[in-house]
């Protein structure tokens, strides 16, 4: 008797072991009982009805990676659902543009759970149906666009295939977040010939550019040089400008001290009686001769009115001699 209440106590602790379900932060579990939909398990301490409900399993995706560094994708059953954003990396696949070139690309899908009950009821295999939706989608967005559109559009690529695909998995209760082509590799031909293409831009660019400096040089030099010009122009300008002035200066100092001396002059020789004009005329004869003389010349001058400057030499001499 006692035996079998040990056994029936064991057997009470095992079910209240069984119907007493830990949900982790960030995620669910779908509780089944008979075989229909009972209830969504919350994240926390949960009591279920052993035996009669049961959790039921979704299929999962994981990555692992082996020792070659190769992802080896791995779809199992867990009856837990994971609530988080995840993100699920697609093997490289061959894609054909619009313009018949066969390219091959990566692409990384980020989404999330969002309503549990649907992801188990309404697809069959999640991971398998979004992967070949993903890949299909792919190959209908690259097929409408050349080749230089699709290596300068990721962009617009990524966002064509988000809006798609959320609008598809809608009603798989989950949202896809964003799309990434991780790489877009081209034919080895198409490469070298994009290869040999950027050299020949890169080239060209480059020559502009030494065109364009030895432009610009030629440019700053020729007027670096017209700047010179000028200011060599303006400087003999105020050069001759300034020996003009002193020039006309000096002989501004000079007729004034001349018309001075003059003065003078005129004024003793009137105070002395004598003739002012002729006393000039004989101080000019006077310094004519002295040039003459200087200069080697032995031929005599006489002027016409040699009386008149006979008579002013007298007058000189009378006018000294007083």
């Amino acid at each position: 008797m006692e035996y079998v209440l040990v056994v029936l106590a064991v057997f009470v602790i095992i079910l209240v072991l069984k119907g007493i379900r830990v949900v982790q932060q960030a995620e669910t579990v779908v509780i089944e009982r008979l075989g229909r939909y009972h209830r969504t398990l919350e994240s926390g301490i949960n009591v279920i009805v052993p035996l009669i409900d049961k959790p039921r399993p979704i299929d999962w995706r994981y990555v692992r990676t082996d020792p070659s560094g190769k992802n080896i994708y791995i779809v199992t059953k867990t009856p837990r659902i994971d609530l988080r954003e995840t993100v699920y990396d697609f093997p490289r696949q061959g894609v054909i543009t619009r313009d018949n070139v066969t390219i091959e690309i990566n692409a990384l899908l980020y989404f999330q759970v969002v309503d549990p009950m649907k992801a188990l009821y309404e697809i069959s295999n999640l991971p398998d149906a979004i992967q070949k939706l993903t890949q299909t989608t792919l190959r209908n967005v690259i097929g409408d666009l050349e080749l230089d559109e699709t290596l300068t559009s990721r962009d617009t690529i990524n966002g064509k295939l988000r809006v798609i695909l959320d609008e598809a998995t809608h009603k798989w209760g989950v949202k896809v977040n964003r799309v990434e082509l991780q790489d877009i590799l081209p034919p080895r031909d198409i490469q070298d010939a994009m290869e040999k293409q950027m050299r020949a831009e890169r080239d060209r660019r480059a020559a502009i550019l030494n065109a364009e400096a030895s432009k610009k040089s030629a440019v700053l030099e020729s007027e670096g040089m017209r700047e010179a010009e000028v200011n060599r122009a303006e400087g003999e300008k105020r050069s001759q400008i300034l020996i003009a002035e002193g020039q006309a200066e000096a002989r501004k100092r000079v007729a004034e001290a001349e018309a001075e001396a003059i003065r003078l002059v005129t004024a003793t020789v009137k105070e002395s009686g004598g003739d002012p004009t002729q006393y000039l005329i004989a101080v000019r004869y006077i310094e004519a001769m002295k040039e003459m003389a200087a200069n080697g010349n032995k031929t005599v001058f006489m002027p016409y009115e040699a009386s008149g400057v006979m008579g002013s030499l007298g007058s000189l001499k009378k006018l000294f001699s007083e």
